[in-house]
């Protein structure tokens, strides 16, 4: 697993996402947005190890998006609601889509992007990710999905960022039972995955097809807009950094330098665009 290039990504995608707190607090997007500031780092791992599959993500997307391929000043001037937007204007927060890069954008109902990649993975037969959230996981059609998947043998991956809420409803409200089990008792492979910088349960390989991982995370932001109730437990950029410094290639200068160039690109898209 090429840890510099997760933390390139990594950066790209939180650098991009605190871009759009300050042009939402600014009152430049009007729209509902949804961040991905604290899940920025599954993406770029996933991107790493599952390169080229078509993806399916759930309103969360920013930075599947950018890990994926999609241009960060496409994606903001879509944001901004610009016609030059990747989609026109059109697509807003939570459904970005590229057909180029086999990006399929969420309609908006909640897990619905579950039954439809399972649809596109077996016609296609094309290795397929879903992601959803520990919400989405409770539909009806999402428990539906995964059996048919199983018994189908679908070349897909159910990724779930599993940050325990909905909204703010914890899981232990909603419901009695654990994804995993559930998972597994329609025999897909399954992972319980612990949220850090290496999602260590890919070893450096593609998972077996058709599998569901849990990767138990937790987001910075509120689950709408750009508010923040309390600090971080922790954060996975600032292990991620200290990692590759104790590596005999790298050193905190260069480390520190590369974050400091994305940084100041990020900088200067957003500034560019909200004079323009």
């Amino acid at each position: 697993m090429n840890l510099l290039n997760i933390f390139k990504k990594l950066c790209v995608n939180r650098y991009f996402e605190l871009g759009v707190v300050k042009a939402h607090q600014a009152g430049h997007i009007d729209i509902p947005i949804y961040l991905s500031i604290g899940q920025d780092h599954i993406p770029a791992i996933v991107s790493e190890i599952c390169p080229g599959w078509a993806i399916f993500p759930q309103h969360r997307c920013h930075s599947w998006c950018l890990s994926y391929g999609m241009s960060p000043e496409g994606i903001a001037k879509e944001l901004l609601g610009r016609k030059d937007g990747c989609n026109g204007g059109m697509g807003g927060s939570a459904s970005l889509a590229s057909k180029e890069h086999k990006i399929f954008g969420h309609s908006g109902l909640l897990g619905d992007q579950i039954p439809i990649s399972v649809g596109y993975a077996q016609a296609t037969q094309e290795k397929t990710i879903c992601v959803l959230g520990d919400a989405a996981a409770e539909e009806d059609y999402a428990l539906a999905s995964f059996g048919y998947a199983a018994t189908h043998n679908v070349p897909i991956l159910f990724i779930c960022e599993d940050n325990n809420l909905s909204i703010l409803t914890e899981k232990k409200v909603r419901r009695s039972w654990n994804l995993i089990d559930v998972a597994e008792s329609f025999g897909l492979w399954t992972w319980d995955i612990k949220d850090d910088y290496t999602l260590s349960m890919f070893d450096d390989s593609e998972p077996a097809l058709p599998c569901l991982m849990n990767i138990n995370t937790k987001r910075h932001m509120w689950h709408a807009g750009s508010g923040q109730d309390k600090k971080p437990e922790y954060y996975v950029l600032d292990e991620l950094r200290k990692e590759l410094c104790t590596a005999s290639i790298y050193n905190d200068s260069d480390i520190r330098t590369i974050e400091r160039s994305i940084k100041y690109d990020m900088v200067v898209l957003w500034k560019q665009l909200l004079t323009q």
